[in-house]
């Protein structure tokens, strides 16, 4: 070997020859420790955060329902001790008697009954004819009308009264129920919130359902209005609530004839001037007020469908 190629490979070293050391994978308990607490106990934390603000909201909603229940069951002379007692202790459940028979409260409740169910059945019926002629028909001033329809949400009950109570007076009306009902069969929210419904349907439908032979009574009767039950169940509990909580109206459009008294003209026939008299009325609001739990429990899975509806697309 040539004295040049020795001297040049004398002067390599091992170190030169083996490949630089590669980077440790970093332990998992450092990176655990840098990346801070896990998130299960913030979501647990978040979740009983929530809870707690649902649970305290539901307390202060719910507690004038249950001292009102408490009271109608109280005897008469404990309403006034203080503090009021927030438990029965000897019930009277002949409160409740009372109001059913002596106080009548039967015949208010069917009054109401009947004059509710006529609302509600008119609002339905007229909403959804309006709404899908504003969703899929095509006519002059449509947009125009369908303002005029919203404008009416903004005209207060009070500016229309008199007009009102001389219609039914010269159509003899007056003390009927229908006096009592049909100036309420049609409302501007129940349009607007049917059409909104309607809008949703995608055109698709409409031209395959035509295609079929589908005329718009059929496509709205067979398609649309099914796919729209969320919201006509929410506007049925929306005019069976308004509906049944009317006082002024029914005052009145019946001159104050009791056989035609509705629900809420009723409890007020039961509160007298005696304290002896308020557990009795007491117990008719709790009466009263059963029909809308009720109502409401049948209809919490519409209600929530159509309150999310379109939220997320």
């Amino acid at each position: 070997m040539p004295a040049e190629e020795t001297r040049a490979t004398s002067g390599f070293r091992v170190t030169d020859l083996e490949p630089p050391n590669e980077a440790s994978p970093p332990d998992a308990e450092a990176v655990a420790s840098d990346a801070g607490p896990p998130r299960r106990p913030r979501r647990r934390l978040r979740t009983l955060g929530s809870y707690a603000l649902l649970t305290a909201g539901g307390i202060i909603i719910l507690f004038p329902i249950y001292v009102t229940v408490v009271n109608s069951l109280l005897p008469p002379d404990q309403l006034v001790h203080q503090p009021p007692p927030l438990f029965p202790t000897h019930p009277q459940w002949g409160h409740y008697v009372t109001a059913w028979t002596s106080g009548s409260m039967s015949k208010y409740m069917a009054t109401s009954a009947i004059m509710t169910a006529i609302i509600v059945v008119g609002q339905l019926i007229t909403s959804i004819l309006a709404a899908y002629a504003f969703a899929f028909l095509h006519f002059p001033f449509k947009r125009t009308l369908f303002v005029v329809c919203l404008a009416t949400l903004m005209i207060p009950l009070e500016v229309t009264f008199i007009t009102n109570l001389d219609t039914i007076t010269s159509l003899h009306w007056f003390n009927t129920y229908e006096g009592l009902s049909v100036p309420f069969l049609a409302t501007g929210f129940g349009i607007f919130l049917m059409r909104q419904a309607f809008l949703q349907i995608p055109r698709d439908l409409q031209e395959a359902a035509q295609l079929d032979g589908y005329g718009h009574l059929r496509f709205m009767t067979r398609v649309a209005v099914p796919l729209a039950r969320p919201s006509l169940a929410a506007l049925a509990v929306f005019s069976f609530l308004s509906a049944w909580n009317q006082y002024l109206w029914p005052l009145v459009s019946t001159g104050g004839s009791t056989p035609l008294y509705t629900v809420q003209l009723g409890l007020k026939q039961l509160l007298g001037t005696q304290v002896s008299a308020i557990p009795v009325s007491l117990a008719g609001a709790v009466i009263a007020f059963v029909p809308l739990v009720i109502l409401l429990l049948i209809f919490q899975k519409q209600l929530v469908r159509s309150l999310t509806a379109g939220a997320v697309k």
